[in-house]
């Protein structure tokens, strides 16, 4: 009689076990892993802008008093956006289903300011979108060559188109209020309104704020490669340093 070889079912089973624990520590592992690394980024995310210190009252209303100059007499004239400001956006990414909150930031901001008779009559800012980083090099290029072709369009810039009373704030008082222009970004210009906080006081002031955006409105299409994906709304945010003169 020929000798039965021993059955090999047993050692089959165990084999098939092992592939589906080590498939499902791959997969565990991927996805823990990209929720570590969605914590750590939103971790790194920028904080919203917001005024760095409490705001002084106006001599005139802390006297109680009225001579001398008025506040919108000592106010009026250009103001011109200086050191410590920044601007950039605030976005939302999906990676492996984490949600994932990403911002960019860049000091390269210019521009000015016109006060008068209590009201802001005109505003041309400058933001060089060219040198906004985020923490990760691979994102800053594609967003300078794929999202927005920054070679062909190196800035956004943002102009006033109706004139607002700030007559409040030029009191020395933290104030919000609604500036509506004209935001110009890939080429593509936007009529906006963003709500400002902020306050001038003894010839300086800080004004900080968000302007909603839509990507789609730009001409930029929020990107989708599978593992990650860009949610189609943002934020253009900034804090802005203006001094009188």
């Amino acid at each position: 009689m020929t000798e039965k070889s021993a059955p090999t079912r047993p050692r089959n089973k165990r084999l098939l076990w092992i592939i589906a624990i080590a498939a499902i520590v791959i997969i565990a592992g991927a996805f823990i892993g990209s929720r570590i690394y969605a914590a750590n980024v939103s971790a790194q995310a920028e904080a919203v802008p917001t005024l760095s210190a409490p705001t002084t009252t106006g001599a005139s209303s802390a006297s109680g008093g009225s001579s001398g100059p008025t506040a919108a007499t000592d106010r009026d004239g250009t103001w011109t956006i200086g050191s410590g400001s920044y601007a950039g956006y605030r976005l939302d990414e999906v990676l492996n289903g984490a949600d994932v909150t990403v911002t960019g930031r860049t000091e390269d901001v210019s521009g000015s300011l016109t006060v008068k008779d209590e009201k802001l009559t005109a505003a041309d800012l400058t933001l060089q979108v060219d040198t906004i980083t985020t923490d990760s090099d691979r994102r800053d290029s594609y967003f300078r060559t794929s999202a927005i072709d920054t070679s062909q369009f190196p800035e956004a810039t943002f102009t006033l188109t109706k004139p607002v009373d700030v007559s409040a704030t030029l009191d020395g008082d933290t104030k919000e209020f609604d500036i509506t222009g004209d935001l110009t970004l890939n080429g593509q210009t936007v009529s906006v309104t963003s709500t400002v906080k902020g306050a001038f006081s003894d010839g300086s002031a800080q004004l900080v704020g968000q302007i909603p955006m839509t990507w789609e409105d730009f001409g930029v299409e929020a990107p989708n490669l599978g593992f990650v994906s860009v949610e189609d709304t943002g934020f253009i945010e900034y804090s802005l340093n203006v001094t009188q003169g």
